[in-house]
């Protein structure tokens, strides 16, 4: 139903890249630029500006985006509403996943939807919670899954379910005999931790407040982006990590990782479903009701 010089303008917009567009659009550059030139003369305005190398976009094209993004919400929505009340359900919905949830939470939602809804197409984009947030807000995505819960007065959060975060090491580790230690011997030990805008060390900063230790009292040796890479290291190494229970469970089978508890120390969090403020996007509502259903919540 959109005109598609205003997709072309969008991909452009997005992607602050003439290339790019065209290759997500599956078209030629030189139809990208026909495209952006059609709309400039019929606004009677430059959308971009060229700075180089690169583009930016221009006030007037900050405003056409913004008034794009609220189009395509519109039309996403007319389908949705229209095709339910012939009973089809199609359409495309982006989603958006913290880089924990995607690795080992939500593949069995994907799954159970397609199944459900096959003529619904799904695009997931990963990073970490700070990422996907803000690809929230910039309307790249319409639903997220994420792993904690911050003050952005723009999303409404939506809890989804529980997790832990446990202390780990690798079995050769010398505390992979023990069963227990204190929250100060944490300070004598070498750890991994996740970068920072990651959920996981947000709620780990909160919990180890809790017990008076800051993360700068810890020895970070290293910092790194995903789970699986943090698990692989400390395969490797004398590190600590504090990790999802989620992401533990081949692991912690084959014995390759143990568990270690720190007296007074329990680390719970949530899973939630983040969304802009406002009316929600029906696909958004089928994908919510049915993660729910599938994890009998509601």
């Amino acid at each position: 139903m959109a005109d598609f010089r205003l997709e072309v303008f969008y991909a452009v917009a997005k992607r602050l890249s003439f290339t790019k567009a065209a290759q997500t659009l599956f078209i030629t550059q030189p139809a990208v630029t026909k495209h952006i030139n059609e709309l400039e003369q019929q606004y009677n305005n430059k959308l971009f500006e060229r700075k180089g190398n690169k583009i930016e976009l221009t006030p007037a094209g900050h405003l056409l985006l913004k008034h794009a993004e609220s189009l395509f919400s519109i039309y996403r929505n007319i389908d949705f509403d229209m095709n339910a009340l012939a009973h089809r359900d199609n359409g495309i919905l982006h989603l958006g996943a913290s880089t924990t949830i995607s690795s080992y939470v939500i593949a069995p939602l994907l799954a159970g939807f397609r199944q459900k809804f096959p003529a619904i197409q799904l695009h997931l984009i990963n990073g970490n919670t700070e990422q996907i947030e803000k690809a929230l807000l910039e309307k790249e995505i319409e639903l997220a899954l994420v792993e904690g819960k911050s003050r952005n007065q723009e999303i409404r959060y939506t809890e989804f379910i529980g997790d832990e975060l446990v202390l780990v090491c690798g079995k050769m580790h010398p505390l992979a005999r023990k069963n227990e230690i204190s929250p100060e011997s944490l300070q004598e030990h070498s750890f991994v931790m996740r970068e920072q805008g990651s959920g996981t060390l947000e709620v780990l900063g909160h919990a180890l407040k809790a017990i008076d230790i800051k993360i700068q009292d810890l020895k970070v040796e290293i910092q790194l982006a995903s789970t699986e890479s943090i698990k692989s290291y400390l395969m490797h190494s004398n590190c600590l990590a504090f990790i999802s229970i989620h992401a533990l469970h081949k692991e912690l089978q084959s014995g390759s990782l143990c568990i270690i508890d720190v007296t007074g120390l329990t680390i719970a969090r949530s899973f939630y479903f983040i969304q802009l403020q406002g009316k929600p996007d029906g696909l958004s509502q089928v994908f919510l009701r049915q993660a729910m259903l599938l994890h009998n919540l509601k």
